[in-house]
């Protein structure tokens, strides 16, 4: 499948959820199938920390680059592309084609940097909503995502209940527990004591806090496995033939977080994970209602499928359950699915017949 990316501008203000205002913004985005007719087979996807709008399929000019999605999203697959137009899209802040702080502030003409306002799940909703009316969209037939992605499908439920008519929520959380915040930081903190930080203003120096960035990777890999994961994949196994008694690669996962810490160092932007994470941080729906996460979902509309792994300790099942639990308070429509998986919360992104054939039955008894 052949996909073009493109991009959207508004030049109408977007007022985020701190009081900032972003005077303009641009978002990118792909689209897969055809919107019918009536433009009720529309469906969006929301996508995690690290990924974009290249949700499915690959580029003309390059084949290998294939969509971070692209086993869930296509012609024949669980979100069938010839049956559902399927949008992806990079949310605000991001480093991956829509406006964030590797853009170019209008105000000053270079680069936002640490000016580049914080921003939320509920802004990243709101822009995404502008999106959907530039494509002509009122309502979509499911807004879907995994992790990140899983709590902008929710909050859409939320900030839009009458243009969104399933959720389908994976691997998510109502809200970060302690731990995680804490995880967050740390990655954070990496990230703005390396020398090369500058204030978040590294582009106008020249350089990159690429060791700061490699160390936050190399965190936040580690909560994506699980512990059993990540003994099958590497156990003890030695990179050399013996170990060196130096600082230098002794085991194979060392070499691995090394790996991703250095790949990923050289094309996601500092600034931009600063403001994801915070975005992580913050998304909590029951803080308006006293942490009553029944109360917060009582303005939500659509039906929902609600998906867990019993290995992913980041985002634990128990988090997933009380999503459900406060929508059937409310009497809404909700269909839960726990796997035994044992691949930790990166579970949402690989291949699983139970997973694949609950996400295709789900789609398939959706009415157009």
């Amino acid at each position: 499948m052949i996909v073009t990316p493109q991009k959207a501008r508004f030049a109408e203000p977007l007022k985020l959820k701190s009081g900032a205002v972003l005077p303009e913004f641009e978002i990118a985005y792909e689209t897969y199938g055809e919107l019918n007719e009536a433009r009720s087979n529309a469906v969006l996807v929301c996508h995690a920390l690290n990924a974009s709008h290249h949700v499915a399929g690959c580029y003309e000019n390059d084949p290998e680059d294939l969509g971070w999605w692209d086993n869930m999203v296509g012609p024949g697959k669980p979100l069938d592309t010839e049956r559902f137009f399927v949008i992806g899209n990079n949310y605000i802040g991001s480093c991956f084609g829509s406006t964030g702080p590797a853009s170019l502030n209008p105000a000053t003409g270079k680069p936002w940097g640490a000016d580049f306002p914080v921003v939320t799940v509920e802004d990243w909703v709101a822009a995404q909503a502008r999106l959907a009316e530039h494509l002509g969209i009122e309502r979509f037939a499911a807004v879907m995502g995994g992790s990140l992605g899983a709590m902008q499908a929710l909050q859409w439920a939320l900030s839009y209940p009458e243009r969104v008519r399933h959720s389908i929520v994976i691997a998510a959380t109502p809200k970060l527990s302690a731990q995680n915040i804490a995880f967050n930081e740390v990655a954070r903190q990496a990230i703005t004591t390396d020398p090369d930080f500058h204030g978040g203003h590294y582009h106008d120096k020249g350089v990159v806090p690429v060791r700061g960035l490699r160390i936050a990777r190399m965190i936040g890999h580690i909560t994506y496995l699980s512990g059993d994961a990540m003994m099958e994949k590497f156990g003890r196994q030695l990179r050399r033939a013996a170990l060196g008694f130096d600082f230098d690669v002794d085991f194979e996962v060392e070499s691995y977080l090394r790996y991703q810490g250095d790949k990923f160092s050289t094309y996601f932007d500092a600034n931009t994970y600063l403001r994801i994470t915070k975005a992580l941080d913050y998304y909590d729906p029951a803080a308006e209602y006293r942490g009553d996460l029944a109360a917060a979902f009582a303005r939500a509309r659509a039906a929902f499928l609600v998906i867990s792994f019993t290995s992913d300790w980041r985002f634990t099942p128990q988090r997933s359950r009380e999503i459900v639990k406060a929508l059937l308070d409310n009497r809404r429509v909700v269909s839960y699915l726990e796997i035994d998986a044992p691949q930790g919360h990166d579970a949402f992104l690989l291949d699983d017949p139970r997973y694949f054939d609950a996400v295709r039955a789900y789609f398939a008894n959706i009415p157009l």
